[in-house]
């Protein structure tokens, strides 16, 4: 089970980089800085994926390919103006990132934009993932690479984003990793808070999400989170029409040991001591680094 499970995040995160060229900026700048000297230090909080709320897709569906893997799922979270839910999933073991799924609530959405969705995703009649081996990597790999449903048109695209950013997000990109996270509480002195750390990336000319402020705050104090904006990629739609849309980003996250931990010794913290799960406060607007209000700043 564990080379399976290996074999399947080297495959999202091999993908993953290949779209999302600011990934090796951002390793090469720590090690160039001497924050880490290899990418291997590098603490891989958690990953995110993005779906839709229909029959046979969404979260029911996708969390099948992590369930059987190991991954538990844990709290639940509500988005009501994004009009998203999800979940997140804790793992089998420490070493290995936590999962956070997320599903957009169809039925909330205009008769347009759900007859749009259905237009795409309504010839489904069983859920795709039961159609893959669940014991083969590269048959889960190239699940979570491709489409349930044929390529959108430029046209369609455009109508669902004037309404719900998400929804086209996911009608193009499918289950396409949409970001994974550096725990830069793990990293050296002077770089292991979320401040110090986008100051670092900052100085290197990385854009950050200011939606909300660029430091997103959990109420407890113990959970701090920021992102790049998300570089944009050239989609092609149907038709052979192209144009530039927003693609993947890359999350930093600080858990602050819990109070009841404070005076442990630092060789003595785990994740265990430190504050766990996520916080829908800090998520809503980590969501919008894909949102065009990020990615056509001009600052």
């Amino acid at each position: 089970m564990k080379n399976l499970l290996e074999e399947v995040l080297s495959g999202l995160m091999r993908r993953y980089r290949e779209r999302v060229p600011e990934v090796g900026a951002i390793v090469r700048a720590m090690v160039s800085e001497g924050i880490i000297a290899r990418e291997e230090e590098i603490e891989n909080d958690h990953i995110a994926f993005r779906s839709l709320g229909v029959p046979f897709l969404g979260i029911a569906s996708l969390e099948k390919v992590f369930l059987r893997l190991g991954w538990v799922r844990r709290d639940a979270y509500h988005f009501p103006a994004k009009r998203l839910d999800a979940y997140w999933y804790a793992p089998p073991e420490p070493r290995y990132p936590r999962i956070f799924l997320s599903e957009l609530r169809v039925g909330d959405l205009s008769s347009r934009a759900q007859e749009l969705i259905r237009k795409y995703t309504g010839g489904l009649s069983r859920d795709p993932v039961d159609l893959v081996d669940p014991g083969d990597a590269a048959a889960i790999d190239q699940f979570l690479h491709s489409s349930s449903w044929e390529l959108p048109t430029l046209e369609d695209y455009e109508a669902l984003q004037a309404e719900s950013e998400y929804a086209a997000w996911v009608i193009y990109n499918r289950y396409y990793l949409n970001h994974f996270t550096i725990s830069v509480h793990n990293l050296r002195p002077g770089y292991n808070t979320v401040a110090s750390f986008n100051e670092f990336l900052e100085t290197h000319g990385f854009r950050l999400n200011d939606s909300g402020g660029k430091i997103k705050t959990s109420p407890d104090g113990l959970l701090l989170q920021s992102s790049t904006v998300a570089g944009l990629v050239e989609a092609g739609f149907a038709g052979g029409v192209k144009k530039m849309i927003p693609g993947s980003y890359v999350e930093f996250a600080e858990r602050r040991v819990l109070p009841a931990f404070a005076g442990w010794p630092a060789e003595r913290i785990g994740r265990e001591q430190r504050r766990e799960g996520f916080e829908a406060g800090n998520a809503d607007k980590i969501f919008e680094s894909t949102f065009v209000s990020q990615t056509g700043r001009t600052d």
